[in-house]
């Protein structure tokens, strides 16, 4: 699969392949869920895409059924072992979906990863050998500004941050937007924060203003969807769907869906 030229694109696309890291440091955010949900939908839209799930809870790896215990490789040991990325990617239940998923394993790997040479760089080397291989890549980073989301934004060439729509995710926000800050200024000159989505969105007024204020700041960065909380999108998981899959008419599946398609400019995967 060629690069996608930039002579080629309509007005608001961006070149393909593009490696989207989903991150927030604080926890408990919809971080995965939308990670998972959105590069589903994405796939819906005919793009190749690959989640490589870099939280030791394996939640990305498990949400898309993927039981990393069962596994002869995961990313730990393509970013400490030397693996080749290729050898541990696995199909989804999902067409077009695939998922390099990871396991408590990954718990040690900061600590582990301080001492090798290259270590912020071991992953972005670890897609290169298989970008060209789907259109869109997307990294489930951990909720923490340790060696793996800093691989995570390395490798990256855009961030996604998710963010819950209450008070003190404004906090988390911005401690994330200080974390890139320092990698692109040391490790990757173009990384960016490309869009911000609001989730587990309710009808309150502390909800509403959290809205607006994003907005207010960011502008059009912020996803003009909002995706509603949604027990379906809990209960997705313990079945290894998206929810897209697991309930495709739900308010949140059809949230997810617009957000894919913002992100896209709208369009789905055409012949390159």
């Amino acid at each position: 699969m060629a690069p996608q030229s930039t002579s080629d694109l309509s007005p608001g696309e961006i070149a393909l392949p593009r490696v989207i890291a989903f991150a927030n440091q604080k926890g408990g955010v919809g971080k995965t869920t939308t990670a998972i949900t959105v590069a589903a939908c994405l796939a819906e839209l005919e793009y190749r895409v690959l989640v490589v799930d870099l939280d030791p809870q394996g939640n990305a790896s498990t949400g898309l059924g993927i039981n990393a215990r069962d596994l002869d490789a995961t990313i730990y040991d393509v970013l400490l072992r030397g693996e080749k990325l290729e050898n541990c990617i696995e199909p989804t239940a999902v067409k077009n979906l695939f998922v390099a998923p990871a396991n408590l394993d990954l718990a040690g790997a900061d600590i582990e990863l301080v001492p090798e040479m290259g270590r912020e760089q071991r992953l972005k080397k670890a897609i290169d050998t298989v970008i060209d291989q789907y259109d869109y890549v997307i990294l489930d980073c951990p909720p923490s500004l340790g060696l793996l989301t800093v691989n995570g934004l390395t490798a990256a060439t855009e961030v996604f941050v998710p963010i819950q729509c209450e008070y003190f995710a404004l906090e988390g926000l911005g401690q994330l937007l200080r974390s890139v800050d320092r990698v692109s200024q040391v490790l990757n000159p173009t990384l960016e924060v490309r869009h911000i989505a609001c989730v587990m969105y309710t009808h309150t007024t502390l909800a509403d203003d959290v809205v607006r204020e994003v907005r207010e700041h960011f502008g059009d960065k912020v996803c003009k969807t909002v995706v509603p909380r949604s027990v379906r999108v809990a209960e997705a998981p313990s079945h290894g769907k998206p929810v897209t899959s697991f309930d495709p008419s739900s308010a949140a599946s059809k949230a997810y869906r617009e957000i894919a398609k913002e992100i896209s400019g709208g369009t789905s995967n055409r012949p390159r």
